[in-house]
C-alpha cells in the first residue's frame, strides 16, 4: 500500500493530524490505529478535558493554545457538534504560587480576557469552593471543558470526509526510513509513505529507542463525585477549575452527565515503563483519602466516588513535549505531552499538516526535539 503520508495512532494527536492533513486535499494520507476509532484505551478518554489559555505551564504555550482554540471551533463547525464548552476555567491558589504566577503572566502578556478574584470575591461568586484566607483566583474566560471522545471521533470522521483512509484494529510493528521513503510494517500489510507522523501516545516507547529513554508512562486517576445540590455545579454556574492548596493539587469540571462532578488529583501512582504496567484499580484507602480531600475543597460533594478509572499518558522528565522531525525530514514524532496535550491537539495537528507539505511550523521550539530532552533511563 502506498500513501504520501501515514499517521500512526489516531488518538489525541493522530486524529487531529489526520484531519488537518486530509483537509489539504493533497497529499494522500492514511491513518493506522491499533484499536478501533475513538476507542476506550487511550489517554484522551474520561468524558472531559480542561481547556485553558491562561496557562500554569508557562506563557510559551499561549500562542499554540490560541491557535488551538480557533481550530476547536473550526472542528465544531465542520462536525456540527459542540466540542468546547466555553464555561471558563478558574485557577485557585495564592499569588506567590509559581503556577498562578504563570497564569497571571499569560493574561498580561497576551491580553487574554480574564477576571482576578480575591478571597472575598471567590467566596461570593463561587461558594461551591471552600477557600482559605489569602486565596485568589483567576478566571480564564476562554477556558472551559472539552469533549475528548467526541472530538477524536469528529476529527477522524472529518478526515475521512476529506479523503483520508483509516485502517483500524491494525498494529504497527516497525517504522523504517530509507531510500527516499518510509516503510511502515503492520500486522496486516506494508505501507510505503513519503512521510510518517508517529502519534502513539503512551505506546510511543515501543517504536523508538530514543523515546524509550525519554518517556515514562504515568498512571492518572479520574474520579467523579455526586454533589448534594447538583444545580450548583451545572456548567452555567460552575467553571472548570484547577486548585493548589497546601501541596495538594485538584482539577475538575462541571457536571456534564447530569448527576456527577469530576474532581480528581494530579496523580496517585509512580510512573511505569509500559501501558501494560498501568494498574487497573485504585485501592479503597486511597479512594477514601481522595474523597475526603475533594470534599474539603468542595464541601457539597458526597465524598464517596460514584465512578472512577485509571488512565495514563506519556511524560517527559521536564514535561516539555516532543515534536521532533528526523530521518532527513521524513518522520515527525509527537509524544510526551505530559498530561496537558489534549487542549493543544488541533494546533499540533496543524503542525503535522505543515510537515506533510514540507514546511516547519514556527510553533516548534528547539527544546521539543528528542535529543534536547533529558534521558529518564539515565536518571
Amino acid at each position: 500500500m502506498r500513501a504520501d503520508v501515514a499517521v500512526i495512532g489516531l488518538g489525541t494527536m493522530g486524529s487531529m493530524a489526520l484531519w488537518r492533513i486530509a483537509r489539504l486535499g493533497e497529499p494522500s494520507v492514511v491513518g493506522v490505529e491499533q484499536y478501533g476509532v475513538a476507542h476506550s484505551h487511550g489517554s484522551f478518554t474520561g468524558e472531559s478535558r480542561l481547556f485553558r489559555t491562561a496557562y500554569h505551564e508557562g506563557t510559551r504555550y499561549v500562542p499554540t493554545l490560541l491557535r488551538a482554540r480557533e481550530l476547536w471551533h473550526e472542528l465544531e463547525a465542520e462536525s456540527g457538534r459542540r466540542l468546547l464548552l466555553q464555561v471558563g476555567t478558574l485557577s485557585i491558589g495564592h499569588e506567590s504560587d509559581t503556577d498562578l504566577g504563570n497564569v497571571l503572566a499569560s493574561v498580561r502578556e497576551f491580553g487574554l480576557p480574564h477576571e482576578v478574584l480575591r478571597t472575598a470575591d471567590l467566596r461570593e461568586r463561587y461558594p461551591q469552593h471552600a477557600v482559605g484566607d489569602g486565596a485568589m483566583g483567576v478566571l480564564d474566560v476562554y477556558g472551559g471543558g472539552l469533549r475528548p471522545e467526541l472530538s477524536v471521533l469528529s476529527a477522524v470522521e472529518q478526515a475521512q470526509a476529506h479523503g483520508a483512509t483509516v485502517l483500524a484494529n491494525e498494529r504497527v510493528l516497525s517504522v523504517e526510513p530509507g531510500g527516499g521513503s518510509v516503510t511502515v510494517t503492520t500486522d496486516r500489510r506494508v505501507i510505503t509513505a513519503g512521510r510518517v507522523v508517529i502519534a502513539e501516545g503512551s505506546w510511543s516507547r515501543r517504536l523508538s529507542s530514543g523515546l524509550a529513554s525519554t518517556l515514562v508512562v504515568q498512571p492518572l486517576p479520574l474520579i467523579w463525585f455526586m454533589p448534594h445540590h447538583l444545580d450548583r455545579f451545572v456548567p452555567e454556574r460552575f467553571p472548570a477549575f484547577i486548585r493548589d492548596e497546601g501541596g495538594v493539587h485538584f482539577f475538575g469540571a462541571p457536571s456534564f452527565d447530569g448527576y456527577s462532578v469530576k474532581v480528581t488529583p494530579r496523580r496517585f501512582h509512580d510512573p511505569v515503563a509500559d501501558v501494560a504496567d498501568v494498574p487497573s484499580v485504585i485501592d479503597a484507602e486511597r479512594l477514601r483519602a481522595i474523597g475526603v480531600a475533594a470534599q474539603r475543597f468542595l464541601p457539597d460533594l458526597n465524598p464517596e466516588p460514584v465512578h472512577w478509572g485509571v488512565f495514563h499518558d506519556a511524560f517527559t522528565a521536564n514535561h516539555v513535549p516532543i515534536v521532533d522531525i528526523a530521518a532527513d525530514g521524513a518522520v515527525l514524532t509527537l509524544a510526551g505531552f505530559s498530561g496537558h496535550g489534549f487542549k493543544l491537539a488541533p494546533a499540533i495537528g496543524e503542525i503535522a499538516a505543515e510537515f506533510a507539505t514540507d514546511r516547519v511550523s514556527e510553533l516548534i521550539a528547539d527544546d521539543y526535539a528528542i535529543a534536547a530532552h533529558p534521558r529518564i533511563a539515565e536518571g
